[in-house]
């Protein structure tokens, strides 16, 4: 019994893996039992079709980001503004090794899939829609504690969030490294602070007016 759950599990890692290197429709249940380690009956024991693994591997995503994120250093801070940029530093600290080790596995399905199959596209759908619910508590209680500039709500800008990560992913692809990704998000984290109304620090403040006097004398 815990064998044959120990191969459905390969299985699933295995898909999350190969897909993000390869692509969903280049992915080959071939490919995906060689990775694995496991035979085609295998495969066939635990699921029907290529699409039903997809789907299975969906909920392994979920499982696993879940877990990830719930688990990362960036709830610690107390302020919920602070816990906002923070997670767009955690973001910013993962985006290492291979482009298959930090694009998104359900973000590279959708942009083949949409069109095409309704209820892996929605499965992904529900898994970015879910983990952007997870940012709206600490963007509601922002924007109760500061204001905002703009009259946005925080599930809209917890959506734009995932917008610029999942877009971020898509132009690392493009030019085959992170560091478009990384700078992306510092322009997202640039974006939040003009949006919020947090009052500057007076340290921050008194650094300014000393840079601006200097800038005088030397002028």
């Amino acid at each position: 019994m815990q064998q044959a759950h120990q191969s459905k599990t390969r299985l699933l890692d295995a898909t999350i893996k190969v897909v993000r290197t390869k692509g969903y429709n280049a992915t080959r249940v071939e490919d995906v039992c060689a990775e694995a380690g496991v035979t085609k009956g295998s495969f066939f024991h635990h699921f029907k079709s290529k699409d039903d693994l997809a789907l299975a591997a969906v909920e392994r995503w979920i499982e696993c980001t879940t877990a990830l994120f719930g688990n990362a250093p960036y709830h610690q801070a107390a302020d919920p503004l602070d816990r906002v940029f923070a997670y767009l530093e955690y973001r910013k600290s993962i985006l290492t090794g291979e482009l298959p080790e930090f694009t998104c596995f359900v973000g590279t399905m959708l942009q083949e899939i949409y069109a095409t199959n309704p209820e892996l596209r929605a499965g992904c759908e529900s898994c970015i829609f879910r983990h952007a619910k997870r940012l709206e508590a600490d963007l509601a209680q922002a924007i109760e504690k500061y204001g905002v500039a703009e009259p946005v709500t925080a599930e809209s800008l917890a959506l734009h969030m995932q917008c610029v990560v999942q877009g971020s992913f898509i132009l690392a692809k493009a030019t085959g490294g992170p560091a478009i990704a990384t700078e992306s998000i510092d322009h997202l984290r640039r974006y939040l602070e003009l949006l919020f109304r947090r009052p500057k620090s007076r340290s921050a403040t008194r650094g300014r007016r000393q840079s601006m006097s200097d800038g005088r004398k030397t002028g």
